[in-house]
């Protein structure tokens, strides 16, 4: 069987993209073969290379040079493209070359709370302040529309009115850290169409 070679598009911390790399570091079928993140001062790639896996910094023009992303993307093989964490909007041209093959995960559940500006503690935030009672994490395909594309799954956590934005937070990521990696296994091992 081919290995399934993953690359991981980061902006930050980078707690999600070390959990995907330590859950796939003895897989037979699966391969995280680069990070790419686009600030260089993330976290995430002192992680990646802390746990052997190669990381770049990609400027907004790298980001957007079709010649320069697809000569990274086919140098490493990339099957999936895995979005953790990852601010900037993918360029037309990498959905195009990979449909149904880049994978992002938001802290809320779609439709609610996603959109342009919508990312980690502002989507808590806005939870927080519409006085919800549950939230949780969408993982979906990626496409031209921000936060749009198909849902794969997602994952419910009951919130109180006692929680603070810190403790959605915390709550999201435990589901994030519980089920990212798992339901990346089945879509790369094609459980998920």
């Amino acid at each position: 069987m081919k290995t399934i070679n993953v690359a991981i598009f980061v902006s930050g911390n980078g707690t999600n993209c070390a959990n995907i790399i330590r859950y796939f570091k003895n897989s037979k079928s699966v391969k995280i073969k680069i990070v790419l993140s686009n600030r260089p001062d993330a976290f995430a790639l002192v992680r990646a290379q802390q746990l052997g896996v190669p990381a770049i910094v990609i400027d907004k023009a790298q980001l957007n040079s079709e010649t320069k992303m697809m000569e990274i993307l086919q140098s490493h093989a990339i099957d999936y493209i895995v979005l953790a964490g990852f601010l900037p909007i993918i360029p037309d041209f990498i959905v195009k070359s990979f449909p149904n093959r880049i994978v992002n995960i938001h802290p809320s559940l779609l439709p609610k709370y996603g959109g342009k500006g919508m990312w980690g503690y502002h989507v808590h935030e806005a939870v927080k302040a519409a006085g919800e009672n549950e939230t949780g994490i969408t993982i979906h395909y990626v496409n031209n529309e921000c936060d749009g594309g198909t849902i794969i799954e997602q994952f419910k956590i009951s919130l109180s009115p006692e929680d603070t934005v810190e403790d959605i937070e915390n709550k999201v990521h435990m589901l994030e850290m519980k089920h990212f990696p798992k339901i990346l296994e089945c879509i790369f091992l094609g459980k998920f169409a």
